[in-house]
C-alpha cells in the first residue's frame, strides 16, 4: 500500500484537484488495471478447481457406478463448457462498461460528473460482483450435478450426496474468498487512484464495501471452517479406497498454504492502513504537518484517513495561523488568544481578560518627525524595520511579548501569559541590551540614512487589565490600565531628562535583588497628581546588566548620557 507522503493541504473528502490531471504519471498497473482485476482471481480458482478435482478423484469416483460415472462426467464436461464461460461473461460486464472511462481517465479527458459518480459507485461494488457471480458458478454445482445423478435408474449413495456437497462447499470457499481479496486489493491499488482523483472512495454514496468484521467472517471461513469441515467429514464418512490419510495431507497442505496466502491479503488490507496512520501520527507529533494518508479506501479505513487528513490540515491551518498571526502581534499573544478561544469556545467571541501583574515597556524614536522629514521614505522604513526587527528578537529572547507597534515606537508587554515574578529584571535587561544593540548598529542604520539613530524606553511594573478589547467582529490583545499609561509617560520623560532608558519605583521594587539606583529630582506626569521619583543605576554599573543593591543619597542626579536607568514613583511609592 502506498506509504504515508507529502500532500498539500485539503479538506476532508477530497484531494488536490478538481479536474484530473492530464500529465499524470501513471504506473503500468494503473495504466492496465482493468485487465490486472480480470487476472487476479484466476489463481485462486485454479487452486479451487484443483482441490475439487482432486476430491472427487480419491473421494467421490470410487463410490460410482459406471452409469453413475459417465453422467458425472457428462456434467462437469457441460460446466466447463458453457456454465464457467457465462460466469466469466458476466464477470466482465461491469469490465467493459468502465473500460472507456478508466481510459478516458487515464488520457486525462474530462469525464462528466454523473458518468464518473456512476463508474466511480461501480469500482468500489465490483468485488462484491465478482463474489455473486463466483459464488454462484461454484455452489450452483451442487444441486445439478445432484439432480444429474438422481435422474437415473440407480440408487444414489448417500455417502456420494455427502461427498460432493463438500467438494464442492469446501473448493468454492477457498476460491471465492481468496478471489474476492485478491480482486479488493487489486482495485484499491490500480483502479481506485484513476477513479477517485479529486475525491476519496469512502464518500462515494450508494456503496457496500466490505467491513473489517465481515473480512474476518471469511477469513475463517476460508482457512479455518474449510479445511476443518474437510479432515472431519473424512473422519465420520466411509472411505470407499482407503485414501483418506493421503488426502487428508493434502487438505492440511492446502490449510496451511491458503491460511497464509488469506493473512497475507488481509495484512495489505487492514495492517497496512494501520501502519500508515501509526507513520503519519509520528510525523505529525515530531512537528511536520505536511504529512497526509493517500491511501484511497473505502471501508472504515478510508472514513478513518479522511478524518485523520482533515485533521492535520486543521492542525496545519492553525499552525500556519499562528505564524503568520504572530507576526502581527507576537507569538506569545497568539498562543494566548487561542488557548482563550479553546477554553472559551471556537465561535465565542468574548471580550474581556483578566487582571494580572506584569512589566510594560515602552520604545519610542528620539527625533524621528525631523530625520523622517530628511530622509526618503524607503529610508524611513528600513530604519525602522532594523530597530523593530532588534526590539522583537531582544524582548522575545528575555520572555516578553512585543505586542503593538505605534508609528515610530512600541510597547511590550513581560510577564504574560503566565508570571514567573522575575518579569521586571527581564524587561530592564531587555531594555538595557535593546539601548546597546542600537548603538552598535550605528553602520548598519548610517547606510539608511539613520546616523544619529537614539531610542528612549520607559518601563513601569504593576496590574494591568490583559485580554482582548475591541468589537466582536475586531478584536486586539493588548494590556489596559493604569500601568500602561504611567509606562508611556516615562518613557516620554526621556526626552526631558536626557537619559535614554527609565524604570518606575514600582519596577526598582520588583527586581530581584534590588539594584544600584541614583536619585533624580522628582518629576510629574500627565494624569497623576503625586509626583514621581526618578532613579537611575550608577554609569559603572550599567555595561554588566542590572546594577547592584544599594542606593546613593536622594538628591543626586547623574550626568547626563546614554544608559542611565532612572526609577520613577508617586510620593507613596506607588504607581
Amino acid at each position: 500500500m502506498p506509504a504515508a507522503a507529502i500532500a498539500p493541504t485539503v479538506p476532508a473528502g477530497s484531494r488536490e484537484s478538481s479536474e484530473p490531471s492530464s500529465k499524470h504519471d501513471w504506473t503500468f498497473l494503473q495504466c492496465h488495471g482493468l485487465l490486472v482485476v480480470v487476472l487476479s482471481p484466476v489463481i485462486a480458482n485454479l487452486i479451487g478447481s484443483v482441490f475439487n478435482i482432486l476430491y472427487n478423484l480419491w473421494q467421490i469416483e470410487p463410490l460410482l457406478s459406471a452409469g453413475q460415472m459417465t453422467r458425472f462426467t457428462s456434467c462437469w464436461q457441460c460446466f466447463n463448457l458453457v456454465v464457467y464461460p457465462l460466469a466469466v461473461l458476466l464477470f466482465l460486464i461491469p469490465i467493459f462498461q468502465l473500460r472507456p472511462i478508466h481510459r478516458d481517465l487515464i488520457n486525462g479527458r474530462t469525464v462528466a460528473a454523473g458518468v464518473l459518480t456512476r463508474a466511480q459507485r461501480k469500482v468500489v461494488n465490483l468485488p462484491w460482483w465478482f463474489l455473486a457471480v463466483a459464488s454462484v458458478g461454484w455452489l450452483i454445482c451442487i444441486p445439478v450435478f445432484l439432480i444429474a445423478l438422481a435422474g437415473l435408474d440407480e440408487p444414489l449413495s448417500s455417502n456420494v450426496v455427502v461427498h460432493l456437497t463438500t467438494s464442492f462447499l469446501i473448493a468454492s470457499l477457498i476460491a471465492v474468498t481468496q478471489s474476492f481479496f485478491a480482486v479488493e486489493l487489486v482495485i484499491q491499488q490500480a483502479l481506485f487512484p484513476v477513479f477517485f482523483q479529486t475525491e476519496t472512495p469512502a464518500n462515494v454514496a450508494g456503496t457496500a464495501p466490505m467491513t473489517i468484521s465481515q473480512r474476518g467472517l471469511m477469513w475463517s471461513a476460508s482457512a479455518v471452517v474449510s479445511p476443518v469441515l474437510s479432515l472431519v467429514l473424512l473422519i465420520l464418512v466411509p472411505d470407499a479406497t482407503e485414501t483418506a490419510p493421503r488426502f487428508a495431507i493434502v487438505v492440511a497442505a492446502v490449510a496451511i498454504s491458503f491460511g497464509l496466502a488469506t493473512s497475507w491479503l488481509l495484512g495489505r488490507l487492514v495492517a497496512s492502513p494501520v501502519i500508515e496512520l501509526k507513520r503519519a501520527a509520528m510525523a505529525v507529533a515530531s512537528g511536520d504537518f505536511s504529512a497526509r494518508i493517500k491511501t484511497l479506501r473505502a471501508d472504515e479505513f478510508g472514513l478513518l484517513i479522511n478524518q485523520f487528513n482533515s485533521m492535520i490540515a486543521g492542525l496545519a491551518e492553525r499552525e500556519h495561523l499562528q505564524a503568520t498571526f504572530g507576526r502581527h502581534v507576537g507569538r506569545e499573544a497568539v498562543k494566548q488568544i487561542l488557548a482563550a478561544q479553546d477554553s472559551l469556545g471556537k465561535n465565542s467571541g468574548t471580550l474581556g481578560g483578566v487582571n494580572q501583574t506584569v512589566t510594560v515597556m515602552f520604545v519610542d524614536v528620539r527625533n524621528f518627525t525631523a530625520q523622517a522629514a530628511d530622509t526618503p521614505v524607503d529610508d524611513v522604513i528600513a530604519g525602522l524595520n532594523l530597530m523593530f526587527g532588534e526590539s522583537v528578537k531582544i524582548v522575545e529572547h528575555h520572555g516578553g511579548m512585543v505586542n503593538k507597534f505605534l508609528g515610530d515606537g512600541l510597547m511590550a508587554i513581560f510577564g504574560v501569559p503566565s508570571s514567573n515574578g522575575r518579569h521586571a529584571d527581564a524587561a530592564v535587561v531587555a531594555g538595557r541590551e535593546l539601548i546597546q544593540r542600537i548603538e552598535a548598529l550605528k553602520e548598519e542604520f548610517a547606510r539608511v540614512g539613520w546616523a544619529e539613530m537614539r531610542i528612549g524606553v520607559g518601563i513601569n511594573t504593576g496590574v494591568a487589565m490583559v485580554g482582548s478589547i475591541g468589537a466582536p467582529e475586531r478584536q486586539e490583545y493588548t494590556a489596559i490600565g493604569d500601568t500602561v499609561n504611567v509606562a508611556a509617560r516615562v518613557e516620554a520623560l526621556t526626552k526631558s531628562t536626557g537619559h535614554d532608558l527609565l524604570i518606575t519605583g514600582a519596577t526598582y521594587d520588583a527586581l530581584t535583588p534590588p539594584t544600584s539606583f541614583v536619585e533624580l529630582p522628582r518629576q510629574r506626569i500627565k494624569g497623576k497628581s503625586a509626583s514621581l521619583r526618578i532613579y537611575g543605576p550608577d554609569s559603572d554599573s550599567y555595561p554588566s546588566g542590572v546594577p547592584e543593591k544599594g542606593c546613593p543619597k536622594r538628591g543626586r542626579v547623574p550626568e547626563k548620557g546614554k544608559g542611565v536607568f532612572l526609577v520613577a514613583t508617586d510620593e507613596n511609592d506607588s504607581t
